[in-house]
């Protein structure tokens, strides 16, 4: 989680703290370099730079490749041939000199960048893959060979699919082989590799996997995209993790127990491997993006046991949204991309607002009015819990009077006024903590909020009024200059936060018994919040908007009936009923430690005084 995101969850915990204690008182892209220091602990011999020969096989003649690579020469030679295949979902460049899939664009009715152009998940400019097999001739990168295939390019609509085969004849019955299976309505892409033969020029155990992407920027926030871009992967032990999101350094880690998959994940889009028999070993790491347009490289290194490769290896690439449900169907675990927060609010976003998010986004177009109809299910939801909470608060402000005369009446004693005041309490049957219980049972949703706005790609590129994107900030005014901490423009729905917020601490102030500076307080966080969510995501912004305005309309109403003159009377007829009524166990125990915790007191004085 980066810092702001960090800073925003500890601001929203403060302000429901302290109003619960004051008003519920009891009282060009880059090509990733992988010899740098990024990934310092990677074997530099299995490498894509390593992978390379210092001498390009296409540069040699016959004889010499022969010499050098085997039974693998015959492929090492050959004209580049591109196609490409066409599905509703993206368009898949393929190259005949590797057999592998080139470029990656996903399809431009659904996803272009920020600024309106392709986007592009993986070129040859971005991305570079080694799949290295080990021989009597050395380490063969299938990257090098020339491979044949009948496919050429085409459309795919509907639920059409193609297999695209890629074949290395090297002569005797040995063969290389890397099948792909594309599906026109699916992101992910099933993939094989296979050895036909070959036993005799193989030598080695495993085959290794390296691949290395520049993650291109695709986001209007730079520093968001970074803080949530990462490699994430999956163990076949049901684990799942990723290396520091936010960190600004090189990192890398190796994973020895077996993993199921592995993605270069950003905040909306990710690429990734899938292997349902699990990668033996893995070795993982990031650098940070030295420009604007790359946000941070990754690379992975895999390996895969040869007698799989043998029989048949097969994986599922994915390349594609961030769309929790649509990753649920990938893999186990695949919906991990998509950060939900922690346990408990995840459950609530998992289970809850993801499903009313769908069955709203089936027969509603406008995002902003899906948001509307979310706050309002919410707060129907959560109306008892509030009308309790206003109810506590209205029956602490009819208690004022005997408090203040308490207050009078006993001084500056803390310790026999606490007493006092719970003795009260109990007389006239209010307990002091049960406003503050329907807003700690809230949390959970408003922390969940936190989390579900600003990486559901639902809201990506979708605009309400002057918003042109649910999913980032909203400028309503540019600056001409930067404010710290604030940055250099004005959210609207922020400001409209912040001012709804105000208003709803003025509204709870009419009914709060909080006298004094502490009246102040709650004033002054939604300043500091307008701050924090200026550059956060305006649906969020815009949800706590309404948010707000739907409980201060809740609390006039509910203030409409609620007759605060029949709960004086029902609180003086409590006292009068519980004069001579016995003391709880738990008030008793309660007693007693205050006691004890006065009796303390009072000889740590005694001691300090001897002390002087």
């Amino acid at each position: 989680m980066d810092k702001n995101s960090v800073i925003g969850l500890v601001l929203i915990a403060v302000i429901l703290i302290v109003y619960s204690l004051v008003f519920v008182e009891p009282d060009t892209p880059e090509v990733v370099d992988l010899e740098t220091p990024a990934i310092e602990q990677v074997d530099p011999n299995n490498t894509l730079n390593a992978v390379q020969a210092e001498e390009s096989p296409t540069t040699l003649d016959t004889s010499a490749l022969a010499n050098q690579f085997g039974i693998y020469a015959s492929a090492m030679q050959g004209a580049e041939r591109t196609f490409d295949i066409t599905t509703d979902k993206a368009k898949y460049t393929f190259s005949n000199k590797g057999g592998r899939i080139q470029k990656v664009v996903l399809n431009e009715d659904d996803y272009v960048t920020f600024d309106g152009q392709p986007l592009v998940l993986l070129d040859n400019n971005t991305s570079q893959q080694a799949i290295n097999i080990p021989t009597t001739n050395g380490n063969i990168n299938l990257g090098d060979l020339y491979f044949t295939t009948s496919s050429t390019s085409r459309t795919m609509l509907g639920t059409d699919s193609v297999t695209v085969k890629f074949v290395a004849d090297l002569g005797n019955g040995n063969s290389l082989e890397q099948t792909y299976n594309i599906k026109s309505d699916k992101y992910d892409v099933d993939y094989q590799v296979k050895a036909n033969g070959l036993k005799n020029s193989i030598i080695g155990n495993e085959m290794t996997m390296a691949w290395s992407i520049a993650m291109q920027r695709y986001e209007k926030n730079l520093d968001d995209s970074r803080n949530k871009t990462t490699l994430r992967y999956y163990t076949l032990a049901e684990d799942s993790d990723n290396l520091s999101a936010t960190s600004q350094d090189p990192q890398t880690e190796v994973i020895p127990e077996g993993v199921k998959w592995l993605s270069f994940s950003q905040k909306f889009f990710n690429s990734g491997i899938i292997s349902e028999k699990g990668f033996t070993q893995a070795t993982i790491g990031t650098t940070p993006g030295l420009d604007s347009t790359v946000v941070k490289s990754g690379l992975m290194e895999l390996t895969i046991p040869m007698a799989e490769v043998m029989e048949g290896a097969n994986f599922t690439y994915y390349y594609g949204p961030n769309s929790y449900k649509g990753l649920k169907k990938v893999t186990d675990g695949y919906e991990d991309n998509v950060y939900m927060g922690y346990k408990l609010v995840s459950w609530v976003n998992k289970y809850i607002i993801v499903e009313l998010f769908g069955f709203l986004e089936r027969y509603i177009g406008n995002y902003g009015i899906i948001i509307m109809i979310i706050v309002l299910i919410v707060k129907l939801a959560l109306f008892p819990l509030s009308r309790k909470s206003y109810l506590s608060m209205a029956k602490m402000k009819a208690l004022k009077p005997e408090l203040d005369a308490l207050k009078e009446k006993i001084g500056g004693d803390a310790q026999k006024m606490q007493q006092e005041q719970m003795k009260l309490y109990r007389q006239v049957g209010v307990n002091p903590i049960s406003g503050c219980i329907p807003l700690v049972l809230q949390m959970p949703i408003l922390f969940a909020m936190f989390f579900f706005f600003p990486n559901s790609i639902e809201l990506r590129q979708e605009s309400f009024l002057w918003a042109t994107d649910l999913s980032t900030y909203d400028v309503l005014i540019n600056l001409p200059f930067t404010i710290p901490f604030y940055g250099s423009h004005v959210s609207g729905f922020t400001l409209l936060m912040t001012l709804s917020t105000l208003l709803y601490t003025w509204s709870n102030n009419q009914v709060s018994s909080v006298q004094g500076p502490m009246k102040s307080i709650g004033y002054f966080m939604p300043i500091i919040f307008m701050f924090v969510l200026n550059s956060y995501s305006s649906g969020l912004s815009f949800y706590y908007f309404v948010s707000n305005i739907i409980t201060f309309s809740q609390q006039t109403l509910i203030r409409r009936f609620v007759d605060e003159d029949k709960i004086r009377a029902t609180l003086e007829e409590n006292k009068k009923k519980n004069v001579n009524k016995k003391k709880s166990k738990f008030a008793v125990r309660l007693e007693e430690a205050m006691k004890a915790s006065q009796e303390a007191q009072k000889q740590k004085q005694v001691q300090n005084k001897k002390k002087k």
